[in-house]
């Protein structure tokens, strides 16, 4: 192997002294790691970009097939519904 050879799920990442800092800042305040905090960080990301995908195809699929108006019998089930929570 060569000098800069790694385990294959250990990654470099490059940041700035901004970025040094305020993670920094961050790790001490949640009391964990750089690589914890990164992780957790990546993870985030990673799924808002999936929910953001899951969002975008159902607004496509109503704009396909657009949601029927509810009849009045299903707005007055609801409206009676909602009359009836303890909030």
């Amino acid at each position: 192997m060569g000098a800069y050879a790694h385990d294959p799920q250990t990654g470099l990442v490059q940041l700035d002294d901004q970025l040094v800092a305020l993670l920094d800042e961050r790790v001490a305040e949640e009391g964990t790691n750089c690589s914890e905090l990164l992780r957790r960080f990546v993870r985030a990301a990673l799924a808002q970009g999936v929910e953001s995908r899951i969002d975008e195809a159902i607004r496509e699929g109503y704009r396909r097939i657009p949601a029927e108006e509810p009849s009045e019998l299903v707005n007055a089930l609801a409206g009676a519904s909602i009359e009836a929570e303890p909030w």
